[in-house]
């Protein structure tokens, strides 16, 4: 199953640091990644594999909300599939 993460705040250092190490811990692979910066705000989003990895995209959603929280961004975590069909034009 894949998932898309997304990441938004504040450009500081360590954000993709804290968030490719936090989905290397769990193995979660990043399939792909575009991050940008917008006027001031880091931007991020992720496309990742979670066939492999050792916890549900439930319990990474809340471990991932716990990250945001000191990492000061907004983090969101949808199933590939949801977000797809969100986006269909």
């Amino acid at each position: 199953m894949n998932a898309i993460i997304t990441v938004v705040g504040s450009d500081k250092v360590g954000i993709i640091a804290s968030v490719s190490a936090f989905l290397a811990e769990h193995k979660i692979n990043i399939a792909d990644i575009s991050q940008t910066i917008l006027s001031g705000n880091f931007v991020m989003m992720m496309m990742v594999n979670l066939q492999n990895a050792d916890i549900s995209i439930d319990e990474l959603r809340s471990a991932m909300n716990d990250e945001a929280e000191k990492m000061g961004v907004e983090i969101n975590i949808m199933n590939e599939k949801v977000f797809s069909a969100m986006h269909r034009v």
